[in-house]
């Protein structure tokens, strides 16, 4: 497997994640995940954290392409993770969404669970909801384009709930184009997609040298061709 990394120093390193790779194991998980590739390049990656993850500072899913970054020393994963706790990385990913938005922008600010009904997947409730394990989420969106039956979206995440995007998109009745887990079953999906729309397109943080650093992803091809399909129809 063949990661790309886009920055490094002596702390850090940004890698781009393909789409379909796990990025650390976990319960049944057999495959080689990105973790393990880097750590057959990078074996000093080994010393920045715990197994098995190491020193990845925070996840994507596997459908999921994009920005991913990960420390070097453990010194360096306690500032970052420090940084994703305080809020104050910024991450923002592009998403094409099922349906019309009508909104231009906008907030989506609930609590987040594990969904009783299926284990794999998390749920949206309101913020009024008293249920032990919920967790507050928000998700900022903007509007970048309007096709016939989908919107592309730039979105920006608060707060890092695991499938938040996904599980957001799909409270407002949007759920990500692709996404077999948290789509409806009369959700269209373009033709030739065969993941999940989400792309980890945006990272600022602040290095443990001090310094800010922004990195950007642009969209890998095979999300460029369907937006190209989109936009003939």
């Amino acid at each position: 497997m063949d990661i790309e990394v886009i920055y490094q120093d002596e702390d850090v390193m940004v890698v781009e994640k393909p789409a379909g790779v796990v990025v650390f194991p976990e319960g049944q998980t057999t495959e080689n995940t990105l973790i393990d590739a880097l750590i057959l390049e990078y074996p000093e990656l080994k010393n920045a954290g715990e197994a098995p993850r190491y020193g990845v500072v925070h996840r994507l899913d596997k459908g999921t392409s994009g920005l991913l970054l990960v420390a070097k020393t453990p010194e360096a994963l306690i500032f970052l993770q420090k940084q994703f706790k305080n809020r104050t990385v910024e991450k923002k990913y592009k998403a094409l969404a099922s349906g019309q938005i009508k909104e231009h922008w906008g907030t989506i600010h609930t609590l987040i669970g594990r969904a009783k009904n299926d284990p794999r997947k998390q749920k949206a409730y309101p913020l009024d909801q008293e249920l032990p394990g919920l967790r507050e989420a928000i998700t900022q969106y903007n509007v970048l384009e309007r096709f016939d039956e989908y919107t592309l979206i730039d979105v920006q995440i608060k707060t890092g709930r695991k499938h938040q995007i996904r599980c957001h998109l799909a409270y407002i009745r949007h759920p990500v184009a692709g996404d077999g887990l948290y789509g409806f079953k009369d959700s269209p999906t373009p033709e030739g997609l065969e993941r999940q729309f989400l792309h980890a397109s945006y990272l600022k943080i602040e290095t443990p040298s001090g310094q800010i650093k922004e990195f950007n992803s642009d969209l890998p091809e095979d999300l460029k061709s369907i937006l190209i399909t989109l936009g003939k129809k």
